[in-house]
């Protein structure tokens, strides 16, 4: 049989206190001397006391849940930023619900509703690659509930942003290509609306600018920010009468399309075609030839956009402004991008 609860009534008859002193006293508050605090917490830790989850929600006017909206969890990019994301939250008192847009604007306003039905404390988004209207997130934070952007932001949304720095990144990674010695540089590129992929291919135009090498429409493919679209895209660029001598893919997806898509072409890296990509480096590194990295603080992210999300959650104040952290990505050079 299963024993009952202690309860805050309990606490009280066992101390001949009132159950209102009780609840200050486990409340720490001011009112209370330290001494009747000290013996109703000695008494309930004793007892294994555990405070009503719901009670404790509607006292505080807080659920202590956070939600988050990813792309796509199957990402290993999303699935490291999850992990920083629950990492902070568990440390704080916080639990997390997961939800996926699966690049979908409209499952994505769909969230969003449930988040605000489930009076959920705030939330953290890497936007879809459909979002340009805010409206969905402004309607949150008018209901009290912040909102925090990682990865994809857009600046018509005020709140704190945290982000990679995709140019330098970009820039970096097409850099290293030309001096390789490579002179027809190729980008398969995200969906245009999305603000990573913006970021990016500005890197890409200003290393190509840099070094005098006129910049080739033909040569820059948008993709969908899968293995499929970079495998699709990369049979288009090497069907070209002057076909890239390196493709630089904007995500991990992409870029392992355009790994499976060269070997099945029959051609090799780095000698005849150079790669490289923004890579998750666990997976480039098991790939045949390793494939050449932009890596990315993805578990960082995860952790500092929930402590700024966290922070406005139990902040009393709306902050004065908002911050936009940049975090620094890492170029890791492999065998597919260094040419003897």
């Amino acid at each position: 049989m299963r024993k009952a609860s202690v309860t805050i009534k309990e606490i009280a008859r066992l101390l001949e206190i009132s159950k209102s002193t009780v609840s200050r006293a486990l409340r720490d508050s001011s009112e209370i001397s330290e001494e009747t605090k000290k013996r109703v917490i000695d008494l309930a830790e004793s007892l294994h006391y555990s405070p009503n989850p719901i009670a404790l929600s509607l006292l505080k006017n807080r659920t202590q849940t956070i939600g988050v909206i990813v792309p796509d969890i199957a990402n290993r990019f999303y699935s490291s930023t999850i992990g920083g994301i629950e990492d902070i939250a568990y440390s704080r008192g916080y639990h997390t619900m997961i939800y996926q847009s699966h690049e979908l604007l409209e499952r994505e306003v769909s969230a969003t509703r449930h988040i605000a039905q489930r009076r959920v404390d705030g939330l953290v988004v890497a936007i879809s690659s459909e979002s340009e209207n805010m409206d969905h997130f402004i309607e949150l934070q008018e209901q009290g509930i912040p909102v925090v952007l990682f990865d994809r932001v857009l600046d018509t949304l005020q709140t704190h942003k945290v982000r990679v720095d995709d140019y330098k990144g970009s820039f970096e990674a097409t850099e290293h290509l030309i001096l390789q010695g490579c002179q027809r540089i190729a980008h398969i590129a995200g969906p245009k609306r999305v603000s990573i992929t913006r970021n990016r291919l500005d890197g890409y135009k200003d290393a190509l600018a840099k070094h005098g090498i006129e910049f080739q429409e033909e040569w820059v493919l948008h993709s969908p920010i899968t293995q499929e679209g970079g495998t699709e895209r990369t049979y288009q660029l090497m069907a070209l009468r002057n076909r890239p001598d390196a493709i630089f893919g904007a995500s991990d997806r992409i870029t392992m399309g355009v790994h499976w898509a060269l070997r099945q072409l029959g051609y090799k890296m780095p000698d005849d075609v150079a790669v490289i990509g923004f890579c998750d480096l666990g997976m480039s590194s098991l790939m045949d030839p390793p494939i050449s990295s932009v890596t990315q603080p993805s578990f960082e992210m995860g952790q500092q956009a929930t402590s700024l999300l966290l922070d406005l959650i139990e902040s009393k104040n709306t902050p004065a402004s908002y911050e936009t952290r940049v975090l620094p990505s890492n170029l890791v050079i492999q065998k597919s991008s260094l040419k003897a």
